[in-house]
């Protein structure tokens, strides 16, 4: 277990691919710190990872609220120092870009974007202090490219690339790691949200959220001399 004895921050934890990256961390002796919402999936998921010998932590948070943010992160780290953030949390829309009002934009920039730059505020100065740290930031393909009718989506995650780059660039050598990675569609909950619906024989054929895991649990497992930035 290459991960035993870390402690792993998942935000949207509840569902999708940070449920599947808390199973797989728990998998590989970490203990996932497990952030969303909804408490009540979370209390369901850490079940299912003490079932399996692991443990977990469970913390209602919202994201999108830095006073959330900052009083989850001090009972947090008041039980301890974190090792690992994964910035997961997010959802999408499709359409035209200004069909959008700026109110609904701003709320996707407030979860997708901001809800990373909360993250990495709270938890980065003491993984700068211990000069020991490993950020991820869940981005998408669409973080490198504005596919048609994704302008809204693509824009919060081109803000949460530059974050993730410009934190590894600046603080490499304070022992901060950060790693941006580029899923493309995955059979997760946020499919729903698409205007046309995903038949479930498209869902089978893209990634699934154990495809996924099982990649980034094998990054956050790399030495600290591996800097792998995306």
């Amino acid at each position: 277990m290459q991960l035993r004895g870390h402690r792993a921050v998942v935000t949207g934890a509840s569902s999708g691919i940070g449920r599947q990256l808390a199973l797989d961390l728990a998998r590989e002796g970490a203990t996932p710190v497990l952030l969303a919402r909804r408490a009540d999936l979370l209390e369901r998921l850490r079940e299912e990872i003490e079932q399996v010998g692991g443990e977990a932590e469970v913390f209602s948070c919202d994201v999108s609220n830095n006073e959330s943010v900052l009083e989850t992160a001090g009972a947090i780290l008041a039980a301890g120092p974190v090792d690992i953030l994964i910035n997961n949390a997010g959802f999408g829309f499709a359409g035209p870009l200004l069909q959008f009002s700026p109110e609904e934009v701003e709320c996707l920039m407030r979860t997708n974007y901001l809800g990373a730059l909360y993250g990495v505020s709270a938890f980065a100065p003491l993984m700068k202090q211990r000069r020991s740290g490993h950020i991820v930031n869940v981005a998408s393909v669409a973080g490198l490219i504005s596919p048609p009718f994704l302008g809204a989506y693509a824009a919060s995650k081109f803000a949460m690339t530059a974050l993730g780059t410009a934190v590894n660039n600046e603080d490499c050598h304070n022992g901060i790691r950060v790693t941006n990675v580029f899923p493309g569609e995955v059979n997760t909950p946020i499919l729903e949200n698409r205007p046309n619906p995903v038949s479930d024989e498209h869902k089978m054929q893209i990634l699934q959220p154990e495809d996924f895991g099982e990649v980034v649990v094998a990054i956050c497992g790399l030495p600290p001399r591996a800097n792998v930035s995306d």
